[in-house]
């Protein structure tokens, strides 16, 4: 059998965006200025090796509040909060950074003044994925969950007055059909000004669409908690070109690779750059004498830290990397 690969084409952008980037500099400087140990409520992002090189330098991650010790200093993941956690960190006197992404923040904020004036909610989102739980804990009811387009017969709202949000890291297809199907069956629903997914996963799937027919296989370097990660995964097999999702360089197998010597590669958007270079380096071993480079959506998204980290309350984050 013929395991050796040729070449690598590179999905432009790839990796981690600047929600993902601001979240990370947010624990990082907290460290610097504050010592360890900082608490981190959940992962700030879901990547294995971020989480671990946080982790070296004095970051805990918890679950639940009762493990963060008083007078502790508490970031909220970039996944966003119910609004019970942020109540509970607020009366136990907690230093609070909200490392909530700035785009899941504006869905909350979206379902707090539409609440105000009466609205009920349809999500439509993954049930247990930390944003989707962060999201619907905005209210304490009136939220219903639709997973896919099943779902949407069964929400019975009590009223008219009906909204929809999305959880920011879905397959952008996907979404849309279901979306269809809210429309179809609630035609009075309103829809967000700008849609909720963010444009990080709309880029990083539209860059899919562009490579998979290029190539023989589609890897997609994410850990098995990114959301995001696994739906490029997802559209590269719908799109008829075979692909695995790998945490690090050394979860690839030759044998995936006989008879598929052009490799598509790119990475979720919580997949630091380094992940990527070492799966490069891998792909190289096996025999890769080319690595080319998509041309694609150039990012430029800037979010600003949260007043008291730094001297500077803005830090600029490029969301593309090299």
């Amino acid at each position: 059998m013929n395991t050796r690969v040729d070449e690598v084409l590179l999905a432009e952008p790839r990796g981690f965006c600047a929600g993902v980037d601001r979240a990370i500099e947010i624990v990082e400087r907290a460290l610097q200025r504050y010592g360890a140990p900082i608490y981190v409520r959940h992962e700030i992002v879901h990547n294995t090796y971020v989480v671990n090189d946080l982790k070296a330098k004095g970051a805990i991650f918890i679950e639940d509040l009762a493990d963060v010790p008083p007078g502790a200093t508490l970031v909220f993941s970039a996944h966003g909060v119910a609004r019970s956690v942020r109540d509970e960190a607020a009366a136990r006197g907690f230093q609070v950074f909200d490392a909530t992404c700035p785009l899941v923040t504006k869905v909350h904020v979206e379902v707090a003044k539409l609440a105000k004036e009466g609205f009920e909610f349809i999500m439509i989102g993954h049930k247990g994925h930390p944003e989707v739980e962060g999201t619907m804990g905005q209210l304490s009811e009136g939220i219903y969950l639709v997973e896919d387009v099943a779902d949407v017969a069964k929400v019975q709202p009590r009223g008219r007055k009906l909204a929809v949000v999305t959880q920011t890291t879905l397959s952008v297809d996907d979404a849309a059909q279901i979306l269809a199907e809210v429309k179809r069956l609630f035609p009075h629903v309103r829809e967000p000004k700008k849609q909720d997914i963010c444009y990080a996963t709309q880029n990083r799937q539209d860059a899919v669409k562009v490579m998979a027919p290029q190539v023989d296989i589609v890897i997609v370097v994410g850990s098995p908690t990114s959301s995001n990660s696994t739906r490029l995964r997802e559209l590269a097999e719908r799109l008829g070109t075979p692909a695995h999702m790998v945490d690090a360089a050394d979860d690839l197998q030759a044998a995936w690779f006989d008879g598929r010597p052009r490799v598509g590669l790119t990475a979720g958007a919580s997949a630091p750059d380094i992940l990527v270079q070492q799966v490069i380096a891998r792909l190289k071993a096996l025999g890769a004498t080319s690595v080319r480079r998509m041309a694609g959506v150039e990012e430029t998204v800037h979010f600003p830290l949260p007043l008291g980290l730094g001297d500077r309350s803005m830090r600029e984050f490029s969301a593309s990397r090299s």
